[in-house]
Formats: structure tokens, C-alpha cells, sequence
């Protein structure tokens, strides 16, 4: 095989290892790159020279011109073939690795930048959680980093919920009345979010519920209304919240919406449409991407309230939450 077969080859496998250590398990791939991929392929061993080689240079496949390593936008819904691991004889020498280390696919056309997954740190006992959220609320109440949405802000809304919570429900911001009360979810979509959880036979205190941001995003000119969390504010506010989820460390958490899906793992690609009910990760603790509960006060149709619910009970078994028949018949079509 060629130089710049085994340089794209290591190129492919660098690239996989970096996913495959960001928690991804699945990476669709192009029907093109699957037609080629299931072509015969040509092996490298000693043959007399009359065997036929690759074709003609102007044919084979070049090396992908772009160095930088980003993440797949999930546009394409194939699965990504299995791929076995090389044999000695055909691995890159080391060399070659640490110059290829940076080769990537063919940038996509709305990439979304990664983070390295952090270890979370050991667990804390209860009374130690307790101290450290306290701790950490205190600083947050005096945060100041975001000179707008200080000024415009009535109180800064923490969270809520109990230190050892198996799950933690992720929402976007604090609307008008979080704002007032202190409080995330509490105005009509916290109203149904409150009787889900209750479907869920758990309650508000047996749960932690906190937000990407942690103030509601301002509206210069708007006497109502909320608006979407820029990057730059959810890029400022998103350590606390971090910082909320090491110190809790629950089983498994839920995200609220799409804008709850970007802030934790910048999958804003495709939408909650395409990421709703499918397991992601986040640092080792699994998320279920779900409809944001006023998504739902709008769209009240049995279908869409079926989906939401669907992925509740994912997160119920999960975590270890008894599921009963009657639980498994909720919004079903009679």
C-alpha cells in the first residue's frame, strides 16, 4: 500500500482513539466513505511484482488537507463500521503517529468544537456534599462575571435539590419567575416539569434541578419574553454548574432542550429532534436529551408528551427506579 494510504489509515485511527476517549461510541460516516470502505482492499505482503497495485496516483484517495481534529456533527444517521485493530506489521512507526497526530476528516460544515473529558474527582459523603454546595452557592450568589446580565437580574438562581440525587435535570436559563423567586423552574414549564418528576413517583427534593445559566439572559427593549443564552454567557456560567455536577455526581442526568445539550456537551448540530432519547455523555455520567417542558406547553399532542415520557422511564431504569405497568402505559394512543 501506499505512503499516503498508511498515513491516512493513522490519521483515521488517531482520530477514533480521540473520540473513543471523549465518550463516543457511534460515528456515522458518509455513504461514499461506507461504499469505499467495503471495497475489496489491496494487502501489503510479499507478492511477485507482476501482482497488480493501486490504481493510478490521480485515483487513489488523498490525505485530507485540513489539521485540525473536530468533532463529527452527527449529520449523516449510518452507523459507523466496526473496525478491527491493524496487525503489527502494518502499524505507523512512531514517527509517523506524532506527525500525523492532527490529520482529520474533511471539516464539516457546522463543526462543533470539543472538550476534553475531565475525571471526575473522588465522591464525597453527604455531609461533605452539603459543605461544598453551600460553599459553592455563596459564590455564585456574588458572581459578577457578566456585567448585562448582573444589571438586569433580580437574584441569581442556583438550584434545588438533594445532594445525593440520582438524577439531575439540566434546564437553559431562569425565566421571569425564577428570577424573582430564587428558584429554577417554577413558572408554568416548572409547573410541568414538577408533575413529571411526580409521574416519575419522585419529587423535587429527591431530585437536583439547576440551570446552564445561572441568570435569566436580559432583554434590552422587552417589558417580556426570554431569550437564548448566548455562547459567551453560557462559556462564562458553565463552571458552576460543572462544578454543581462533581460535587453531586449523580447516576445520570437529563438535559432539558437543546440549549441544556449545547452547554454540556456542545452537540447543537443537529437539535434535541435528532439527540432526544438517545444516551450521551458527559464526563463519564450518562445524559438523556429530552424535550424542554414548554416545548410541551405548546405542542401538547399525546405523540410528543409519549416521547418525553419514553425517555424519563430510560432515565428511571437507569438509574435504578422501579418502573410499574401502569407507569409503561402513560400516553399511549387508546
Amino acid at each position: 500500500m501506499s505512503d499516503a494510504y498508511h498515513q491516512l489509515l493513522d490519521a483515521t485511527i488517531r482520530h477514533l482513539e480521540i473520540l473513543k476517549s471523549q465518550g463516543v461510541e457511534h460515528v456515522p460516516v458518509l455513504s461514499e466513505t461506507l461504499a469505499a470502505l467495503s471495497a475489496k482492499p489491496v494487502v501489503r505482503a510479499t507478492r511477485p511484482p507482476e501482482t497488480p497495485g493501486p490504481g493510478p496516483v490521480s485515483e487513489r484517495p488523498k490525505v485530507p488537507a485540513s489539521t485540525t481534529a473536530v468533532r463529527p456533527t452527527f449529520a449523516d444517521p449510518v452507523g459507523y463500521p466496526s473496525v478491527s485493530a491493524p496487525k503489527p506489521s502494518t502499524v505507523p512507526s512512531a514517527a509517523a503517529r506524532s506527525r500525523w497526530s492532527k490529520a482529520a476528516a474533511p471539516m464539516p460544515s457546522n463543526p462543533v468544537p470539543s472538550k476534553p473529558p475531565l475525571p471526575l474527582p473522588p465522591p464525597l459523603a453527604r455531609e461533605a456534599k452539603q459543605a461544598a454546595l453551600a460553599g459553592l452557592r455563596t459564590q455564585v450568589l456574588a458572581c459578577v462575571r457578566c456585567p448585562n446580565l448582573v444589571a438586569s437580574r433580580t437574584t441569581v438562581v442556583f438550584g434545588v435539590g438533594d445532594v445525593d440525587a440520582r438524577l439531575l435535570f439540566v434546564g437553559e436559563a431562569p425565566g421571569a419567575d425564577e428570577d424573582l423567586q430564587g428558584e429554577p423552574f417554577v413558572g408554568k414549564a416548572g409547573e410541568l416539569l414538577t408533575k413529571i418528576i411526580t409521574a416519575m413517583g419522585l419529587s423535587r427534593d429527591t431530585v437536583f434541578i439547576a440551570n446552564i445559566l445561572k441568570c435569566r439572559p436580559d432583554t434590552p427593549g422587552q417589558t417580556a419574553g426570554n431569550r437564548k443564552p448566548r455562547p459567551d454567557e453560557m462559556d462564562t456560567c458553565i463552571p458552576w454548574l460543572e462544578k454543581q455536577i462533581e460535587i453531586i455526581q449523580p447516576q445520570a442526568m437529563v438535559a432539558l432542550g437543546a440549549t441544556a445539550m449545547e452547554g454540556l456537551l456542545g452537540k447543537n448540530a443537529l437539535g434535541i429532534t435528532r439527540l432526544r432519547g438517545t444516551w450521551q455523555d458527559y464526563r463519564g455520567i450518562p445524559v438523556m436529551p429530552t424535550y424542554h417542558p414548554a416545548y410541551l406547553l405548546r405542542n401538547q399532542a399525546i405523540t410528543e408528551k409519549r416521547k418525553v415520557w419514553e425517555d424519563m422511564m430510560l432515565a428511571m431504569d437507569r438509574v435504578g427506579y422501579p418502573i410499574s405497568e401502569k407507569q409503561r402505559g402513560f400516553f399511549l394512543s387508546k
